[in-house]
């Protein structure tokens, strides 16, 4: 196909958001462009029989559109939906949930409409944002989609407000003290990423510099005068990554100030975090998926718990109040080491911490299991956890899932022993096309 402009009209979206024209015998996909929506549109380039497009002109908006607030959604990435109203967002979700079940799973299921926010801005308390020298300047901001090409960004719509003044003032010292940031080609430089975690519930901030290198210079007099500048931070943590790789956080940390993680509290529960350690990045949103969670299953004082991909321990703590007992099995050490002093913190007895791989540790345990609740990562579970699951024989399992497509794989090796009760979808990530969902699945009986 040589035309470089088509006009079409947006017909459906793909699991990442962007619109899809079908012209003549090509799909198009567009960031940008809601159903309905007729659009000119400059073809960008051309991979595997799909072609990816840029909106140049509407020619008629859909009724959902609005203007984004912030003004580089549309070439940042981070935010997909941020030009329609929020309604649009979570019907999309929905139908995305649907549609992954159908079309992996082959599971033909009700899924319930998705639990918004009411304030579906401002809600993020992790953030990870590379640094990178821009002639005279220091930039930060976020990837394109798909690049390295640094966007730069110092007002974003999604995350903890109180980041920003942070890394205004990260960049600001970069500057005066000569610290250089990363550079990818020669992998000179020291600052990599800056990340953030922020707590809800507390006053705590931690910041986490990625560096290049074990030490830098001015090093104690540039956290000195973070804080000095910066009071509100709690901690400050150096973790070292002389990696060639796009993995963000390398092995070794250093804490330079403060206790060297934060806390924060779900449910009643209190948690501290590390920087590596797995913790829901919506505050708010984290107290109802969980609750969801064990609404869904309801638990009982009879039931022994076990808590797969537990991070923090944050659901098997949680859950240990409702429950006779609680095991958690995490393979992260510091995530783990973290689990054993929020136990300890919280007073919670009933509960075993296993700092071990889940698939592992499920094929080889003898241990039996009344409820089990799995947040899996996004790559999903494995088949081996999966038929130890079916071969341990809960009679209840929650599955907590950030990706509908490999929930949807993983579904298939239960549900010829499981029903499904129910599918939740919860609005964790306003704005951006990722979606989390719980499927309460419940033991047949045998015939």
């Amino acid at each position: 196909m040589a035309n470089k402009t088509i006009t079409g009209v947006c017909s459906d979206l793909t699991s990442e958001g962007k619109g899809v024209i079908k012209f003549i015998n090509e799909t198009i996909f567009v960031d940008g462009l809601l159903l309905g929506e007729k659009a000119e549109v400059e073809i960008i380039y051309r991979t595997k029989g799909v072609a990816y497009g840029k909106i140049v002109r509407l020619i008629e908006k859909s009724k959902d559109r609005i203007e984004p607030l912030c003004k580089i959604s549309s070439s940042c990435g981070g935010c997909t939906f941020q030009n329609a109203i929020y309604e649009y967002e979570l019907k999309y979700k929905k139908k995305k949930v649907e549609d992954a079940l159908k079309r992996i799973g082959h599971i033909d299921v009700p899924v319930n409409d998705v639990i918004g926010m009411e304030d579906a801005y401002h809600y993020r308390n992790k953030i990870q944002v590379p640094f990178q020298r821009n002639g005279k300047d220091i930039i930060y901001g976020f990837y394109k989609a798909k690049t390295h090409k640094i966007i730069p960004n110092d007002e974003c719509y999604i995350e903890d407000i109180r980041a920003r003044d942070i890394l205004k003032t990260i960049k600001s010292l970069m500057l005066s003290m000569k610290i250089e940031p990363y550079n990818e080609d020669n992998r000179s430089g020291v600052i990599r990423h800056v990340l953030i975690r922020t707590s809800y519930h507390y006053e705590d901030i931690m910041v986490v510099l990625v560096t290049n290198c074990d030490s830098f210079a001015s090093r104690n007099n540039f956290v000195k005068a973070l804080i000095e500048r910066c009071p509100n931070i709690t901690t400050v943590v150096q973790n070292i990554n002389k990696r060639d790789t796009n993995v963000i956080l390398g092995e070794e940390e250093k804490t330079l100030y403060g206790r060297g993680f934060i806390r924060d509290s779900i449910l009643g529960i209190n948690f501290n975090i590390s920087s590596k350690s797995f913790f829901q990045v919506n505050p708010k949103q984290v107290e109802i998926l969980y609750q969801k969670a064990f609404d869904l299953v309801g638990l009982t004082k009879n039931d022994r718990l076990l808590d797969a991909y537990s991070g923090v321990g944050t659901i098997g703590m949680i859950a240990s109040q409702y429950v006779k007992d609680v095991t958690c099995v995490e393979l992260e050490k510091s995530a783990h080491k973290n689990a054993v002093k929020n136990a300890k913190d919280n007073g919670i007895e009933n509960i075993n911490l296993i700092n071990e791989d889940c698939t592992d540790y499920l094929v080889n345990t003898d241990d039996k299991f009344d409820v089990v609740i799995m947040d899996a990562p996004r790559k999903g579970s494995t088949p081996e956890f999966l038929n130890a699951l079916v071969k341990n024989g809960p009679s209840k399992i929650a599955y907590i899932s950030c990706n509908p497509a490999t929930l949807a794989r993983d579904l298939t090796y239960l549900v010829d022993d499981y029903e499904i009760k129910e599918v939740q979808p919860v609005d964790m990530f306003p704005r951006t096309y990722h979606t989390e969902t719980i499927v309460a699945l419940f033991k047949k009986e045998k015939k």
